[in-house]
């Protein structure tokens, strides 16, 4: 009996290890960057080949995890702060700064050797800087101002453009203009973000809003603009005939809704509309890149 019981111990102690390092993964944020991966990788193939597509996904999630956990190890001590991340595995004490790093250096690992020996150089090169540019440079910068959003929005961006490079080992407009949507759409949903937790975020220091960090008009204002460009490049994948001109109505249709909700957020300036703001940015980017690659089938 006793050594059941012992046993059990050291299974509920290694379930509660794979699930710590699990949720240090973020695995909902790295599904959603994969998504936006795979829309690239897809879009940029002349033939879609699945197994391919399922590595680079394995791939997306693994430097995705691994960019969150260097972020999360930077801000073991902020997280503590805040009540949205106090219960996270490092601040709560469920895994190690050791333990973490491990698990960042297996998925960095994986996910290199995988960009390298399946896709090629470029999609490795460009998914490292990806990481770098998320772990060591947006993160502190959290702390200086919103400069931090900029930086976060090139990394952030990074997914459909690595997609489109590792089907077709090749840059040029096309996977830029599909950086540039992703670019211009952060700025309205991270600040949307900002805005709603901006409370909690004051507690770590972070000052990520613009206008001084003021929840009013002036960063609406900011806000709207990001928004507005988002209408022109939309129309771009049609132009240089990545896809049809029904994707495009679909991404004015889409851009428009959007704008509008800008719009509210601008007359109201509540934590409500910006909710409704951050769960239009949501809606809209997946729509969007759906629309683009059913256009091109």
């Amino acid at each position: 009996m006793i050594s059941s019981e012992s046993s059990l111990s050291v299974g509920e102690k290694i379930s509660g290890k794979v699930k710590a390092l699990f949720e240090l993964l973020k695995f909902r944020l790295a599904a959603l960057v994969a998504f936006s991966g795979a829309f690239g990788y897809s879009l940029g193939a002349e033939v879609l080949d699945w197994p391919k597509l399922i590595l680079f996904c394995m791939a997306a999630i693994g430097i995705t995890g691994a960019a969150n956990i260097i972020n999360q190890v930077i801000e073991k001590d902020l997280d503590k702060l805040m009540k949205r991340t106090s219960q996270r595995p490092l601040p709560s004490g469920r895994l190690s700064v050791d333990e973490a790093i491990v698990w960042a250096v297996i998925l960095g690992v994986m996910a290199m050797y995988i960009f390298l020996v399946y896709f090629n150089l470029r999609a490795g090169l460009l998914s490292l800087l990806s990481l770098i540019l998320y772990g060591f440079v947006y993160t502190p910068l959290k702390r200086v101002g919103p400069i931090a959003v900029f930086v976060g929005a090139i990394p952030g961006a990074f997914p459909p453009m690595i997609g489109w490079i590792a089907a077709t080992n090749h840059f040029g407009l096309e996977p830029g203009i599909l950086f540039a949507i992703q670019f211009f759409w952060q700025f309205p949903h991270f600040w949307a973000i900002a805005w709603v937790l901006d409370e909690d975020y004051k507690k770590a220091g972070f000052k990520l809003l613009p206008s001084k960090g003021g929840k009013d008009i002036n960063t609406t204002i900011q806000i709207m603009i990001y928004t507005l460009f988002l209408l022109p490049v939309g129309w771009l994948p049609y132009y240089l005939g990545m896809t049809g001109i029904n994707s495009a109505f679909v991404a004015t249709l889409c851009g428009v809704l959007f704008l509008a909700q800008t719009f509210h957020l601008m007359r109201k300036c509540t934590d409500k509309t910006a909710l409704q703001l951050m769960f239009g940015s949501f809606i809209y980017l997946p729509i969007v890149q759906i629309a683009f690659l059913l256009d091109k089938l």
